[in-house]
């Protein structure tokens, strides 16, 4: 499920699956294309905030949809982030625990990252076959440097 509310400009979207480290379904992805593009298009939005329930920002891709269907190379991802990225307002990626995936696209697309202490942050794309998002590299890269990245 993805919450979203809105008060003095700010758009803060919660994904909330607790139950499944805030995994993202297909449905949920679209969701989240969906909000994010409406704060791009609404001039009263000053800040949007991305942040998960509970313990954990979000595990990224639901992996049972990986593993039935086309969910972890879907172009709704780069989307996703292309999206946020172009947002004129400030986002921001409130990190309330660990994130992987696709998650990690959608902080690195943030123009600020807050992370609680305990966060950690994976990025198993390569150990499942799968490809990042195209524009994580770049980004991790100008966010850190290359040899860290």
């Amino acid at each position: 499920m993805i919450g979203v509310s809105v008060r003095d400009g700010r758009m803060i979207v919660t994904l909330d699956r607790q139950e499944k480290a805030n995994a993202l379904t297909s449905g949920m992805l679209g969701d989240l294309v969906q909000r994010v593009e409406e704060a791009r298009m609404d001039s009263d939005v000053t800040a949007l905030v991305l942040t998960g329930a509970g313990k954990t920002f979000s595990a990224g891709a639901d992996l049972d949809e990986v593993r039935d269907g086309d969910l972890a190379v879907s172009p709704l991802w780069e989307r996703l982030s292309g999206a946020i990225a172009g947002c004129p307002c400030l986002t921001i990626a409130a990190l309330n625990g660990s994130l992987a995936g696709g998650a990690m696209g959608m902080a690195l697309a943030c123009d600020i990252r807050l992370s609680v202490p305990s966060a950690r942050f994976f990025y198993p794309a390569m150990k499942l076959g799968v490809l990042p998002q195209p524009s994580d590299p770049g980004r991790l890269t100008a966010l850190v440097g290359p040899a860290r990245a």
